[in-house]
């Protein structure tokens, strides 16, 4: 999947600076944080159940609220530093979230630690996007730290069942969630997609290694060439993980432009499966649905539909 282009950051000079823990904390939970609001939900989430923070965020990608909390700002290729500060941070558990693009390696400055590690390091970013996150889970575990899931932290990211906003599906969108769901659980057992779009009771599209906004943007098109016949603001977006995906670190996602896209895709309503998508920036993706009439529901995936 393509990573999303959140609004990326460079570090100021200003906020709580870093400090080290001392040697009477619990272990402190370490947030590798790219771009969006999700490493401040999983930090927020963090420290109201009492537990020391130390994020670490990504020069260029993440953005500056990180500065809230105590924060380090990190560039690609600073391996050495990372670790030290981990150590010094006294980091148990890491989270790795927000979103990222892939660095250019030509561009890259590595410090020591990097060089040291430079034929590991460069076996993590052959093969594809699940590939690589399952490289770079088993390099910090080799480490002795232990990689958990933002949604592990804070629950609230997959929370939720039933519709979220003041629309429910008419009976021919149920016909069109049903078949979806289908679909969706058996896209992801082949490891092809997480998302397709069913249309008057048949699959019309499917996720590819595109994404989700191509998807959608895709079924926009067949719509306006005229290959689908059926009427606008019908149909239905289902989205659901993988069953062998690392939901640790590659959590399938939806927010506020997805909203956007299936509006233009013509569709009714989009679907989700409980506990294992993230819906981002909730409440503004609720009002979007809502603003275009659009229905947004939360439902188990393990039996079908329910």
């Amino acid at each position: 999947r393509r990573p999303r282009h959140l609004h990326a950051a460079q570090p100021r000079r200003r906020g709580r600076m870093s400090r080290a823990a001392t040697a009477s904390e619990r272990p402190a939970l370490g947030i590798s944080a790219g771009g969006g609001s999700v490493p401040v939900i999983v930090a927020r989430a963090a420290e109201a159940a009492g537990r020391p923070v130390a994020v670490f965020g990504i020069v260029g990608e993440a953005d500056l609220d990180i500065e809230t909390f105590h924060h380090h700002w990190l560039r690609w290729g600073e391996i050495g530093r990372l670790f030290d500060l981990l150590a010094r941070e006294r980091v148990g558990e890491v989270v790795i979230c927000g979103a990222v693009n892939r660095p250019d390696f030509s561009a890259i400055r590595v410090d020591l630690g990097a060089v040291l590690s430079l034929p590991k390091i460069l076996s993590l970013m052959v093969g594809g996007d699940d590939t690589v996150l399952k490289n770079v889970v088993r390099f910090l575990e080799d480490r002795g730290y232990r990689v958990v899931g933002a949604h592990e932290v804070a629950p609230e990211l997959v929370g939720g069942s039933g519709n979220l906003g003041r629309f429910k599906p008419s009976d021919d969108a149920e016909a069109d969630i049903a078949k979806g769901i289908e679909a969706s659980l058996s896209l992801g057992r082949l490891d092809i997609g997480q998302a397709v779009v069913a249309i008057s009771g048949r699959v019309v599209a499917v996720e590819g290694i595109e994404g989700t906004d191509e998807l959608l943007q895709r079924v926009a098109d067949l719509r306006k060439r005229g290959r689908l016949k059926a009427a606008h603001r019908s149909g239905v977006l289902v989205k659901a993980a993988k069953p062998q995906q690392d939901l640790r670190v590659d959590l399938p996602t939806i927010g506020p432009r997805t909203v956007e896209m299936a509006v233009a895709a013509g569709l009714a309503g989009i679907v989700v499966e409980s506990g294992r998508v993230m819906i981002v920036d909730r409440p503004s993706t609720v009002a979007a649905a809502d603003a275009a009439r659009l229905f947004l529901q939360v439902r188990s995936f393990s039996g079908g539909t329910s």
